[in-house]
């Protein structure tokens, strides 16, 4: 069968004009089933895709059902797209991350917006941010140019399991569509998926496609994964150093490489066969000295689980391990998702002589540190004599983000500003508030660690690992502090620095707190309360009764005063609600303050919006880990006892 070797992988790209489609096409009821099963969010439309419906499933097939729900999509995105860039052939980007199942997904929406009358820059596997990079780079381009977009398609699951598979648009603003765009193009899909004709639509939809038309866009795959991976290059490097200047940049650059020279640093990378093996992050920390070496490097062979998150560190570890043993300089090491838009760390600690994951919330927190350290250094948080602030600065973060990021934010005397869970809620509130005259420099979601930062609207490992490079290489010398001293001047431990400090001092300098991660068994619940309001006006009931028994003895030992709820809902927060319920699906907050109001700690629960699951939390200042594990165990009761009456 014909193929077009894809840049860089090895993988083929198989000609579709010799592949026909299904003979077969679902049912109504078939059709019906699959749709039942998506969960639709800003973050993107999920499900599992592999046709024999297992989440762990490696088949690369995808039923006539799944196809239909990819098709679907495409004409409604089509649609708005025509709408949104008022040309009557807008182009679009189809891309993938690695999952088995991302081809056949592609090819059914890559049929159905040619035959919509859309042009298809098809690009195969692309990591997330490179898809979103390149969609904002050619996307400023003239409309006579053939590079041009106007917005782009990309099938991933993100960190769900490997069966799964989904959806996520954007235009070329540099990330997916914001909550406000994507509720009326949910809408669509769920008017187009209930009509009576769905399954004709959708099938002829795919048969109206030009077979040369359709080769044509595969046959393009090299041409449009060099572009992205060009704009990409060049966009990282603006927002590692904080600006398009290149006088800035080479500044920021020539210490990087300087440094790494004189302290040489060395960097493991698990990539898991995700669509990062094939993005430019091998090149661009060597090109600066920083010594790369690859697990796990090829593309769409996934060799553990996929969420970044606690045994799925645990190959990086030791490797990590084995490296600094036989290399000092191997000090750091990444694992980043599927689709390679979120990544954590592991890091070789002085202080245990070992190496070790850190916790998503531990790599948020080093971000921010690393990010207003280096808006200072450049000058772009400046100061008077008293230590205030000078300049309206921010950072954005979604409810569950630790209140260690607060205690950060307050010694830059910069201010935090909270949304709901999703990506798209914190860049939207972060674009708010740049409106409001703020700077936000750096924004994310510190339970799924990584960054966002500016002008990235998308979270990326490779600007993770430079944000830690640059602490480590930034440092004092005759034109001033460097990037870790600033932090421990401004945060009141100048006696912490010292010339010779290590990622380990960096990582003992941030505020104490113990923090549920979001991935433990105990954060996720299965609750069979499908009105979250009713179910938040329970817990209300039961934790009120349970703080009127338990106040003092709360008061006691961990000197909590008094509480408040919040709610998150979008980019709103909304302090000291009434009624619980009025969260709705939204994120909900008890948080208890000391006799000073000062707050102390958090308990938090919110259901998922791309995976049927309820999560839960708790966040206390302090390293005892106790105090941590009794407030989500409270939580988890609260939370079960309210599910069980609402359900009554």
């Amino acid at each position: 069968m014909p193929a077009f070797p894809h840049p860089g992988t090895g993988l083929p790209i198989a000609d579709p004009y010799t592949v026909p489609l299904r003979a077969a096409q679902p049912t109504a009821a078939e059709a019906d089933a699959f749709f039942a099963k998506m969960i639709l969010s800003a973050s993107g439309w999920r499900t599992v895709f592999a046709a024999d419906g297992r989440e762990e499933s490696r088949a690369r097939d995808i039923t006539p059902a799944a196809e239909l729900a990819a098709a679907t999509a495409a004409a409604v995105y089509a649609d708005f797209l025509k709408k949104r860039s008022g040309c009557a052939s807008p182009a679009v980007v189809v891309a993938m991350d690695s999952r088995p199942t991302g081809p056949a997904v592609a090819d059914a929406m890559t049929r159905a917006f040619l035959s919509s009358g859309c042009r298809v820059r098809y690009a195969f596997i692309v990591a997330a941010p490179e898809v979103m990079a390149y969609a904002r780079s050619a996307g400023a381009l003239p409309e006579d140019d053939d590079r041009k977009v106007h917005g782009f398609a990309y099938v991933s699951a993100s960190h769900n399991p490997i069966g799964h598979n989904g959806l996520k648009f954007g235009l070329v603003d540099g990330g997916v569509l914001s909550a406000a765009e994507a509720g009326p193009l949910i809408d669509d899909f769920k008017a187009r998926m209930a009509a009576g004709d769905r399954v004709e639509r959708a099938r002829a939809l795919m048969e109206a496609a030009d077979p040369r038309a359709v080769s044509r866009a595969y046959s393009e795959a090299t041409k449009w994964k060099r572009e992205a991976y060009s704009a990409y290059a060049l966009f990282t490097r603006e927002v590692v150093t904080g600006g398009a200047d290149p006088a800035l940049q080479n500044r920021v650059y020539d210490r990087i490489a300087r440094t790494a020279a004189e302290r040489p640093v060395s960097v493991v990378a698990d990539l898991n066969g995700s669509a990062r093996t094939v993005s430019i992050d091998e090149a661009a920390l060597e090109a600066l000295g920083v010594r790369m070496e690859v697990m796990n490097g090829e593309p769409a062979k996934i060799a553990h689980r996929i969420v970044p998150e606690g045994e799925s560190l645990e190959p990086c570890r030791i490797e990590l391990e084995r490296r600094h043993a036989e290399d000092p300089s191997f000090v750091m090491g990444y694992v980043p998702d599927c689709d390679g838009d979120r990544g954590n760390l592991v890091v070789w600690d002085d202080s245990i002589r070992a190496a070790r994951g850190l916790e998503a919330q531990e790599v948020f927190a080093l971000c921010c540190v690393a990010e207003l350290a280096h808006l200072a250094w450049t000058g772009a948080l400046r100061y008077d004599a008293k230590g205030n602030s000078l300049d309206k600065v921010a950072v954005a973060v979604n409810d569950p983000t630790s209140m260690r990021v607060d205690r950060i934010a307050a010694a830059f005397d910069v201010d935090v500003f909270r949304a709901e869970v999703g990506e798209a809620n914190v860049v939207g509130l972060a674009r708010k508030l740049r409106d409001k005259g703020f700077f936000v420099r750096i924004l994310g979601e510190g339970a799924a660690g990584g960054n966002i930062t500016h002008p990235s609207a998308v979270r990326d490992p490779i600007d993770t690992v430079f944000a830690i490079l640059k602490l480590l290489t930034i440092r004092s010398d005759e034109t001033g502090p460097g990037l870790f001293e600033l932090w421990c001047d401004l945060s009141g431990q100048s006696e912490s620095y010292h010339v010779d400090f290590t990622l380990a001092d960096v990582i003992a300098s941030l505020p104490a707190f113990s923090t549920t991660s979001a991935y433990e068994n105990e954060a996720i619940m299965k609750i069979g309360s499908a009105d979250h309001a009713v179910l938040k006006d329970r817990y209300q009931a039961l934790f009120i009764a349970d703080w009127e028994e338990k106040k003092k003895d709360l008061k006691n030992r961990f000197g909590f005063a008094s509480w408040e709820a919040i709610a998150y809902n979008g980019t709103e927060e909304r302090r000291a609600i009434q009624r619980f319920g009025d969260a709705g699906k939204g994120g909900l907050k008890v948080q208890f303050s000391d006799s000073d109001g000062h707050p102390k700690a958090y308990i938090w629960m919110r259901g998922s919006g791309t995976e049927p699951v309820f999560r839960v939390m708790a966040d206390v200042q302090g390293p005892d880990r106790r105090i941590e594990r009794e407030l989500l165990e409270w939580q988890r009761s609260l939370v079960a006892r309210a599910d069980e009456e609402a359900a009554r």
